[in-house]
């Protein structure tokens, strides 16, 4: 038919988030949340002092397995449900709350322009959700998950799942790895050694780098060297890295089975 061949090809998501923003560069950083990990909530304590080192200030978006349940008002007015936990940091409690945003394609990608709209005051924003959650927003985006895990069994088959689910349903391939374990755990190196390999052997998938964070260190301690890196490397825009969104309300910021 006269035209067919004439129209533009669909974009894909990312695209199409990219041109639904506009200004403000907001920095999404996925992270499959875990249940069998202990201290998960410590972890992402530490990801946020390691991004306000950097001056940012961090959006903690807790939609994971046993997250309190998102407020009745979120879906209407979600800036009133943001608490600021600190002066660089800010909490919504959000289980449940991604699916609320499910387009008629399966995709809760208009969810992160909301969040955008609903704390323009924050550089970064970590998505902790279920593995599942995270597919139906970043599909086939650059976003780079960061999976978590601890030095038990039942954490490392739960995050290999979970990679698993993100490198085949939503075709994100290259993850990074957020172990929690002891200093001289005699697994830690290992875990992230067979998951890099199984990655790469079974899924096609890559897993780009791993920190190891002792659970028990005082929250008041400063990162250590590897989630600095991992942190400053996460904040640069080459390939791989979290999808940068960009909000049209607001003006710029200134700133396979168990392992043994």
């Amino acid at each position: 038919m006269p035209g067919l061949h004439s129209r533009p090809a669909p974009l894909d998501q990312a695209d199409g988030l990219r041109r639904l923003f506009a200004h403000a560069r907001v920095r999404f950083v996925p992270v499959a949340s875990n249940p069998h990990v202990a201290f998960g909530g410590v972890l992402l304590e530490r990801l946020c002092a390691a991004f306000a080192e950097h001056g940012k200030h961090v959006l903690v978006v807790d939609a994971a397995e046993r997250s309190p349940l998102h407020a009745e008002m979120a879906t209407l007015e979600l800036n009133e449900c943001v608490e600021t936990l600190s002066h660089q940091v800010s909490y919504l409690a959000a289980r449940t709350l991604p699916i609320k945003f499910v387009d008629t394609h399966g995709s809760t990608a208009s969810f992160l322009q909301v969040l955008a709209d609903a704390a323009p005051h924050a550089d970064v924003v970590l998505v902790h959700a279920p593995a599942p959650d995270l597919c139906r927003m970043f599909a086939k985006s650059e976003a780079r998950p960061l999976v978590m895990a601890d030095d038990r069994p039942q954490s490392v088959t739960h995050a290999y799942a979970a990679m698993k689910l993100m490198t085949q349903r939503a075709g994100l391939i290259v993850h990074d790895l957020l172990l929690s374990a002891a200093p001289t755990s005699p697994r830690a190196e290992r875990i992230a050694m067979q998951l890099a390999t199984c990655a790469d052997d079974f899924l096609g998938a890559v897993l780009r780098d791993w920190v190891h964070i002792d659970p028990a260190t005082d929250a008041q301690e400063p990162p250590t060297p590897s989630l600095r890196r991992w942190a400053r490397d996460t904040l640069q825009p080459h390939f791989g890295a979290p999808i940068d969104i960009i909000s049209s309300t607001y003006g710029a910021h200134t700133n396979a089975s168990t392992m043994n």
